[in-house]
């Protein structure tokens, strides 16, 4: 009875029939798990795998093989049992035949962890211990510390005070006034009824 039971399981596990696969221009095209068909992924079809499953097939005419992954449903021709997308069918070369002959095989992709060892020394923690807990500083509390004396050691930036141009207005109210004050003394002496010498504005220089 365990003998009969397991022969469909291991006959569902290979198989073996033809292979066809999708054209360039299929690219882009919707497949039945509402992924996007592409020419240059490898991708296949399926009529019973879940999506998603990862299928190795291989070409026994040359010994290629290529691992696919199921996205769409089909084929629904009689005698196929895969379509493969154009990149699959060009790894196992049988893009020049059309249809070929492979066979067909789930890949088991899940990892099995290694057993731990059983020797792991666990450090004793005494809890009756009131001062455990005083011992115990989050790495928050740390880290301010650190911060804090960091920003301790950083030297202020110095500022230097610019000294402000003096403004040029001052220059030339002083010098007008000290030109309208020669002039006035030159037209004081002009004026003067008994001088023997008369000055001009034009002469700068004031007598002494």
């Amino acid at each position: 009875m365990s003998m009969l039971s397991l022969t469909p399981l291991r006959a569902q596990s290979l198989q073996k029939g033809k292979a066809s696969y999708y054209s360039k221009r299929a690219t882009g095209a919707r497949t039945s798990s509402g992924e996007r068909l592409h020419h240059d992924s490898l991708t296949c079809a399926h009529r019973t795998h879940p999506f998603g499953t990862k299928l190795k097939v291989t070409n026994p005419a040359n010994g290629k093989s290529v691992i696919v992954r199921v996205t769409d449903r089909g084929p629904f021709g009689r005698g196929r049992i895969i379509d493969l997308s154009w990149r699959a069918a060009k790894e196992l070369g049988i893009l020049t035949q059309g249809v070929a002959i492979v066979s067909v095989v789930p890949v088991d992709t899940t990892i099995i962890p290694f057993r731990p060892n059983e020797n792991i020394e666990l450090p004793e923690l005494d809890f009756s211990n009131s001062n455990f807990m005083n011992g115990i500083r989050p790495e928050w509390h740390e880290m301010k510390a650190t911060m804090k004396t960091h920003k301790n050691t950083i030297p202020k930036k110095q500022v230097n005070k610019t000294t402000k141009p003096k403004s040029t207005s001052n220059t030339n109210e002083k010098a007008n006034k000290k030109s309208a004050n020669r002039d006035k003394d030159i037209d004081e002496l002009n004026n003067k009824p008994n001088t023997s010498r008369v000055y001009s504005k034009r002469n700068h220089s004031i007598p002494k």
